[in-house]
């Protein structure tokens, strides 16, 4: 096996232990921000919630979904962005699934929101490109309202759409909807990677949920099928979703001082829930897997059980629930209705073990 950097020693040396993991997973999240993902701006002294409008015929009328304008103060001014949060009607606060996603709108074919409604759980919805947009402009949307460093370390694309993840969060505290002991981010693809940056960055969050993120998300890049997306591609394609300093690493992951199970134990010891697709060859399953694998550590030093499963390749349809769960779900790159079957009852078993 390829040399894999230690998650148990800090960079100078010392062994980790409890009493230390603070200071080493402050260690692990400022790597990735300066090498790969890139610095947020600080977070705003508060932020304001707009309901525009409400429909409450939703999960044959147990269920109510308000479209939100979300406004806060940046250094060029007030930025506001929409989202949707959809909730149980029953007067309770709700475990919530804080969801962030390619289209707008809580019925979308990627979230059943009836089904999650009907369980219990409350959904915040947001569009990516609401926030900002997919591509090299790093001009508008959040990114227009912050000054963005020019040393190699200025945000990535994925950094703000995490950023506009927490400012949610900070709204959904002041609903009494929202059971804020019961957070679970959820993304897919490159999303997923967002997702987990997020949770990684945001101790609010409990459940961090990876849907086939992939390269430079739950996929170790050391350890990589030949069909899986490597660092030349993605930054030859995405070169934006990173800050500069990550494209360093093209035909070097050996140099990297990190692999993708930081950013997995940076979220220890919340949980994480990490799905792969068997067709999803890009995203490269097993390398997900293995980076499960290698992040238990953090997980076993804090005295929690980690990965319970195994390091050999999974079988079509196995699962492995733990402190990082994981599943091996037949077809394509998708998020679906099977994937979301799994995640609740992660979510399930999370608020289960912290009542």
């Amino acid at each position: 096996m390829r040399f894999i950097p230690d998650l148990l020693h800090m960079q100078d040396g010392t062994a980790v232990t409890a009493e230390n993991w603070t200071l080493r997973r402050a260690e692990l999240i400022d790597v990735l921000r300066r090498e790969e993902y890139g610095y947020a701006p600080p977070a705003p002294d508060g932020v304001r919630g707009e309901v525009t409008a409400v429909d409450r015929k939703c999960a044959c009328g147990k269920g109510a979904i308000e479209d939100i304008t979300l406004r806060f103060d940046t250094p060029k001014g007030e930025y506001a962005f929409p989202f949707q949060y959809a909730y149980p009607t029953d007067g309770k606060a709700h475990p919530t699934f804080l969801f962030i996603n390619f289209r707008k709108g809580v019925y979308d074919k990627y979230v059943d929101v009836d089904s999650l409604i009907e369980q219990g759980f409350a959904v915040a919805d947001v569009c990516y490109k609401d926030v900002s947009s997919d591509d090299g402009d790093l001009t508008n949307g959040i990114c227009g309202m912050f000054d963005r460093p020019d040393d190699g370390t200025g945000y990535g694309k994925i950094t703000m759409w995490a950023y506009a993840m927490s400012r949610i969060l900070d709204y959904l505290a002041q609903r009494p909807q929202t059971d804020m002991r019961y957070i679970a981010s959820v993304g897919h693809s490159r999303l997923g990677k967002t997702s987990l940056w997020c949770a990684a960055q945001d101790e609010r969050i409990g459940l961090a949920v990876s849907n086939d993120s992939g390269c430079a998300g739950a996929a170790y890049e050391r350890i990589k099928r030949p069909e899986g997306e490597t660092v030349k591609a993605i930054t030859k394609n995405f070169p934006y979703w990173f800050c500069e300093n990550y494209k360093k690493y093209v035909d070097r992951a050996e140099d990297m001082p990190f692999d993708q199970h930081f950013l997995l134990a940076a979220i220890a010891p919340r949980r994480v829930a990490v799905g792969s697709a068997s067709e999803d060859l890009w995203a490269d399953p097993y390398g997900e897997q293995l980076s499960c694998v290698g992040a238990s550590a953090a997980w076993h030093l804090l005295g929690k059980k980690g990965f319970v499963g195994r390091s050999e390749p999974m079988t079509v349809g196995e699962q492995s629930m733990g402190d990082i769960s994981y599943q091996l779900r037949d077809g394509i790159h998708y998020l679906g209705r099977p994937d979301w079957r799994f995640y609740c009852e992660c979510f399930r078993e999370f608020i289960k073990e912290n009542p």
